[in-house]
């Protein structure tokens, strides 16, 4: 089944961490929101969306190309990484997901190394992260959501 996953990860490149793991093991298609913001999708039966977390959000590249250029109906799951121990960092993405009448198929996540605003004062949070673990972790959701599909 053809995938794309479509991301942004600046910084410390947390994301695109589990995403080369992936594309290591798996045939998936990367596409970088702020490089290629109007990328067809159109031919890509399961698309992923995947981010660090900026201001408790999805970054608002990935948003913007979700609003623009997510085709109805798509099977859609998330991957993402976020300095905080938790929030509702979903929201906004699932929202326009829901607007285009995709189907959910899941979501990974896992702590990401973070110096944003005061936290470099401290010298970051979520030091070490993604772990291998973490990043073996991404790689086992993406890999069950093909056998998912396969049955």
């Amino acid at each position: 089944m053809p995938t794309a996953i479509v991301y942004y990860s600046k910084h410390h490149g947390n994301t695109k961490k589990l995403l080369d793991a992936i594309a290591e093991k798996e045939e998936v298609t990367l596409i970088d929101a702020a490089i290629q913001p109007t990328a067809d999708l159109s031919l890509y039966e399961r698309i992923g969306f995947a981010s660090g977390i900026y201001f408790g959000s999805f970054a608002r590249q990935v948003l913007a190309f979700a609003e623009a250029n997510l085709p109805e109906g798509k099977d859609v799951f998330y991957l993402y990484t976020h300095g905080a121990p938790g929030g509702s960092f979903l929201k906004a993405i699932r929202e326009i997901v829901k607007r285009k009448g995709c189907n959910e198929l899941g979501a990974y996540h896992c702590r990401g190394f973070d110096t944003f605003g005061p936290f470099k004062l401290v010298g970051g949070i979520a030091k070490g992260h993604p772990t291998e673990e973490e990043i073996k972790g991404a790689v086992t959701f993406y890999q069950e959501l093909q056998r998912r599909n396969k049955q």
